[in-house]
């Protein structure tokens, strides 16, 4: 990178034998990170299968994101302990799901961490108000970060109360949108092979949930869909296609990582070229605010500290905050919508008794949890036996828990 004539600025890599190795001395510490293997997420996502369970991610919640909570959470706190030895005064930013538990971790273990946890979602279906404005209003060329959102609820699972553009109010707007495509669902341009791309929906989960309850949606069909009873939209993979997104193969990640890997050996090798590009990822606007070059306000997950005051104070939800030189502040976002409250407080609840578990090391707690998931129609000793399978297949990552 250093060698391109683009590059404005010299940077040094290196890489640490040890975890406090790496983090010594450290102003940011990134943490991003897939707990365990792809054999772990294949059970994670696919062993529910066979008792009638289909999930679109299994990162986060049901069957897939509970386990995948189990093994990290011990991983978090390691990483916590030693950032609080080694670079106690870094800020910390967070990539890794379950999202709300691994920030959940960080502050339990070190209450003084400057940590926040970083998400794509909201800036998705800030690009799709930019589509509305076009599509409903006339209003072309939109940038995302001229839309104005209240965020409110937990990670994957957000909504926005209010959302401006200038001095236009979008629910309006939003609302003829929404029943202009409830039934075909909304996509740019026509694809007829759009089902072989994993990550695309006609965002037909998210419409029908404004229209069910009046609240704009704010993630990605696939994620939203598994925060939901699973009759709604996860039943069967023909239901899933119905309402426009895919479920993704484990399968299809260990291809494309091969894929990864091997671009990552061609830069490596000289034959081909690394790129100077904006990415727009937010993190690089978060630190230079975080510096002291800019203000921001963006959406973070940090624990409730009345931000949202109808969900449990300590418990991690994501608002807007405001960012600034050395700080991090969560913006008051007002309580959630009574339509969507038992949802979202369902959620939040769910994740605090697994959050408790997991430190306790309490797998009965943890079963506990994973039968009260929206996504789980097993009654208790069908649920059972497919928590003991999922738990032999990531026992090696278990071995602190207690049976």
């Amino acid at each position: 990178m250093n060698g391109l004539k683009e590059c404005r600025s010299t940077w040094n890599y290196r890489t640490a034998d040890t975890l406090n190795d790496a983090l010594t001395g450290a102003d940011f510490v990134v943490i991003s990170i897939m707990p365990g293997t792809f054999d772990e997420m294949e059970s994670d996502v696919h062993a529910p299968e066979a008792f009638g369970i289909w999930q679109s991610v299994g990162d986060t919640t049901g069957p897939g994101g509970l386990f995948r909570a189990l093994r990290t959470i011990p991983m978090f706190e390691e990483f916590a302990a030693a950032i609080r030895t080694c670079c106690p005064d870094a800020w910390v930013i967070n990539y890794t799901n379950p999202m709300t538990l691994c920030v959940k971790t960080l502050y339990r273990v070190f209450p003084q961490i400057k940590a926040f946890g970083c998400c794509h979602e909201v800036f998705g279906t800030q690009e799709l108000l930019g589509k509305v404005l076009r599509d409903v209003a006339g209003i072309p060329d939109v940038e995302r970060e001229d839309i104005k959102v209240n965020v409110v609820g937990v990670n994957h699972f957000t909504w926005l109360t209010a959302t401006r553009y200038q001095d236009i109010d979008l629910y309006p707007l939003y609302r003829k949108f929404a029943e202009k495509y409830r039934a075909t669902g909304y996509k740019e341009k026509a694809d007829n092979n759009w089902l072989n791309h994993y990550f695309t929906s006609r965002e037909k989960v998210k419409l029908d949930l404004f229209l069910r309850f009046g609240v704009i949606a704010a993630a990605g069909d696939r994620h939203l869909a598994e925060f939901c009873p699973g009759s709604w939209y996860l039943k069967n993979p023909e239901t899933v296609r119905s309402w426009g997104f895919e479920l993704t193969p484990v399968s299809w990640r260990r291809e494309e990582l091969k894929e990864r890997l091997a671009r990552s050996e061609r830069l490596y090798t000289g034959t081909e070229q690394p790129k100077v590009s904006l990415t727009g990822e937010e993190g690089v606007q978060q630190m230079r605010a975080l510096l002291g070059l800019r203000d921001l306000v963006t959406n973070v997950n940090l624990p409730n500290t009345g931000q949202i005051p109808n969900l449990p104070l300590g418990a991690v939800v994501e608002t807007n905050a405001h960012f600034c030189a050395d700080s991090v502040r969560p913006v008051m976002a007002g309580p959630l919508p009574e339509t969507i409250y038992p949802l979202v407080n369902r959620i939040c609840g769910i994740q605090e008794l697994l959050s408790t578990a997991a430190a306790q090391r309490d797998l009965s707690m943890a079963f506990q949890a994973f039968l009260m998931d929206p996504n789980m129609p097993l009654g208790p000793e069908d649920a059972g036996k497919l928590f003991e399978i999922m738990r032999k297949n990531t026992a090696s990552y278990l071995t602190m828990y207690q049976e």
